[in-house]
């Protein structure tokens, strides 16, 4: 990751950790889901935010999304390694695994960033 992607990664992820403190709990999903569109081409960080998100779903006893983050956490390095994981794919369970999606233009803008 570029310094500047590495900056707004993890600042995605504390804002989803200051959501969940304050009871914020969609809004604590939301950066997730942000983090793991920044997140995809990198293994290690790809994988920590499939675990931010299984973590998410154990606080709430969301099985769906818990078993759906299950083979998540299995692709997530080999999809980056390999350069398979979707762009723009924001990595719920509510959303195909390979599915590519739309990357909002905040995001787009700090990928492209050099």
């Amino acid at each position: 990751m570029t310094p500047t992607l590495r900056t707004h990664f993890d600042l995605e992820l504390r804002r989803a950790e200051q959501a969940h403190a304050r009871g914020a709990h969609q809004d604590a999903w939301r950066f997730l889901e942000r983090a793991h569109i920044l997140s995809q081409a990198h293994a290690w960080p790809h994988l920590r935010v499939h675990g931010a998100m299984f973590r998410w779903a154990v606080r709430h006893g969301d099985w769906g999304e818990l078993l759906g983050q299950l083979p998540r956490l299995l692709l997530a390095a080999p999809g980056s390694w390999l350069g398979r994981a979707p762009l723009g794919n924001t990595g719920g369970a509510n959303v195909g695994i390979f599915t590519p999606m739309d990357i909002p233009e905040d995001l787009r803008a700090i990928l492209t960033a050099r």
